[in-house]
């Protein structure tokens, strides 16, 4: 059964739980997740995000981003004209996964294309500080956030293993 936590338009989860997977990997529910802190951390530093996109025909496509996690979201740009970009356009659903197999971190959502000139300034100003490269200036802009966040890591599994839910 879920925890509760509160809700919270800046990103924070509704829920803390147990990750949906087969019982043989021996989760058994508790009274505490892993922190939502923990997985905030990791996206605020991690450099490179992963994220898979399927294709018009249902084929997948994975590719690595450069993102910025900002204000609960994760935003990232690509060229209209990219794989990434014209599946997005047919399916905004996707999967965000860091680059840690030691210390997994997966977002599911939906990537929304962002339009706001302030926004594009803003994220541009943390790429040009989290990568010394400026926002391509006619790049898309993405905003994900979150509908279904999971972590665990590799030393403590199944103990830590978390999923969060998230609002909206």
């Amino acid at each position: 059964m879920p925890r509760k936590t509160p809700a919270n338009p800046g990103g924070s989860p509704v829920s803390a739980g147990l990750p949906h997977i087969p019982q043989h990997y021996g989760l058994k529910p508790r009274k505490q997740y892993l922190p939502w802190a923990h997985a905030e951390a990791r996206l605020a530093k991690s450099r490179n995000y992963w994220i898979c996109t399927a294709r018009p025909d249902g084929r997948p496509h994975s590719v690595p981003v450069w993102g910025s996690w900002t204000g609960g979201a994760l935003y990232f740009g690509t060229a209209r004209s990219s794989c990434k970009a014209l599946n997005l356009a047919h399916n905004p659903a996707l999967s965000v996964h860091l680059e840690s197999g030691d210390d997994v971190l997966i977002l599911e959502g939906a990537a929304i294309e962002v339009s706001d000139p302030a926004t594009f300034r803003k994220i541009d100003k943390a790429y040009r500080a989290k990568y010394k490269t400026p926002l391509h200036p006619e790049a898309v802009l993405y905003r994900v956030r979150p509908r279904v966040a999971l972590a665990w890591t590799e030393k403590n599994f199944p103990n830590d293993a978390t999923r969060w839910e998230f609002s909206g």
